[in-house]
């Protein structure tokens, strides 16, 4: 079975003198902005900073001057930014970003990152880059230019893992498992002590959690399938010191860490090549609005054959 783990994501900041999203915004329009894009609000979990929103695919959070959101599976998330444009009104939006990610199956998709930003730039102006080689893992990522320039100390940081080994696939992949085991299985208690935490794990496979505390958060998505194991995790915590503990866990044949505003970048992916892998891509671009932006892409290398994957001619037209 096989489902596109790789999300889309948008970050939204909003003109806190007009508009409050956690104390304006009712939750029947999340319902409804989530609902354009394709997915479902299964469950919440809110504190006086942050509202987070676990989705039939990943999450949403809300905070008083911001949101996060996003989605996977075959979603189309650009269309929830149009909603939120439409509804709330350009005039409140101080910035805007937008990240797809190369997926398994781009083919697959409803749309492409280019059809999404001439959505998009029907309401709002802005640029595009590629993070990363089309050969290879990569991000585009569009922003809005509206004379908006960041905080430095706005970090975000992503962690993606791909081609887990086999023995935490087949965990992730048991029949039964429960959130708890799979919380202990990545030591979640021992990372995020004190926090809310809301998880789910969906039939026949994957899992989802948003956790918070205070105004931090974290957000952990699993496909779990041999084929095409993804697991991606984002926070406004440090993963890359987090990192190398998830990397001992599923020793994931590649991953990509991308951050915004984190200009230790470059020192602390030391940790990553003492576990032997290596960097094949390496980017960063201050961007106009003042984000600084670096994506790294590393592999470990192999160093034994192994067997190819059958392909089932039945099977789905999107995995041949």
């Amino acid at each position: 079975m096989f489902f596109e783990g790789a999300e889309k994501k948008a970050e939204i900041q909003i003109n806190i003198g007009q508009i409050s999203l956690l104390k304006d915004i009712k939750d029947t329009f999340w319902q409804a902005m989530v609902t354009s894009c394709n997915a479902q609000i299964i469950s919440s979990i809110n504190n006086e900073n942050c509202k987070a929103f676990l989705l039939s695919e990943s999450s949403l959070f809300v905070w008083n001057d911001r949101l996060l959101i996003l989605t996977c599976g075959e979603t189309q998330l650009v269309n929830a930014i149009e909603y939120f444009i439409k509804k709330i009104g350009k005039d409140k939006i101080k910035q805007l970003t937008y990240q797809r990610k190369n997926e398994y199956f781009s083919h697959a998709q409803p749309s492409c990152f280019g059809d999404d930003i001439k959505l998009l730039s029907q309401y709002i102006k802005g640029n595009a880059y590629r993070f990363g080689e089309l050969d290879g893992h990569h991000n585009f990522l569009f922003h809005y230019e509206n004379n908006f320039i960041a905080d430095p100390e706005d970090k975000t940081y992503e962690f993606l893992a791909y081609q887990i080994n086999e023995q935490a696939s087949n965990l992730l992949t048991s029949k039964g498992i429960t959130a708890l085991a799979i919380r202990d299985f990545l030591s979640i208690n021992k990372i995020l002590p004190d926090f809310i935490i809301d998880d789910y794990v969906f039939q026949p496979y994957g899992y989802s959690l948003n956790a918070i505390k205070a105004d931090r958060y974290l957000t952990i998505h699993i496909t779990p399938q041999a084929d095409s194991s993804y697991i991606s995790f984002e926070s406004n915590m440090d993963l890359m010191a987090i990192a190398p503990l998830f990397i001992e866990i599923l020793k994931p044949l590649s991953f990509d860490i991308l951050s915004f505003n984190e200009h230790s970048f470059s020192n602390k992916t030391t940790l990553f090549k003492e576990a032997n892998y290596l960097s094949k891509s390496l980017v960063q671009q201050t961007l106009p609005n003042g984000y600084h932006v670096n994506f790294a892409n590393f592999i470990l290398p192999q160093l034994e054959f192994t067997q190819p994957i059958q392909v089932h001619i039945e099977g789905e037209n999107n995995a041949l």
